[in-house]
């Protein structure tokens, strides 16, 4: 019977495998460095924050408010952590993932 968890997209699969990575301690800068230095890809932070928003009611991930910080302007820095749920989409999407494309290595190693 298929999944009916709402399916992560490839965005929200890396953000949310980069916040497990970084154990409840990512905020924004963090997660697009590693983001970024793990993809080879461009992160603009408004996509990031969208993401995290949209993992955070999806109920994937939690945010809290970090100290201020007086090299931001006093601004504190949004911490996010990943739930228990979060770890459960990210298992169901690689058992998928590796599902999908068993048998495909040698195909890929001939490319």
């Amino acid at each position: 019977m298929p999944n009916l968890r709402p399916n992560l997209g490839e965005f929200e699969h890396l953000v949310l495998a980069t916040a497990l990575r970084l154990k409840g301690q990512g905020y924004g800068a963090t997660l697009v460095r590693e983001l970024e230095e793990r993809t080879g890809r461009q992160v603009l932070g408004g996509a990031l924050y969208a993401t995290l928003d949209r993992l955070e009611a999806k109920g994937y991930l939690v945010s809290r408010m970090g100290e201020p910080d007086p090299v931001r302007g006093g601004r504190p820095k949004r911490f996010v952590e990943v739930t228990p749920a979060g770890v459960r989409a990210l298992a169901e999407q690689r058992e998928a993932l590796l599902r999908v494309w068993e048998g495909l290595e040698s195909i890929l190693e001939q490319a």
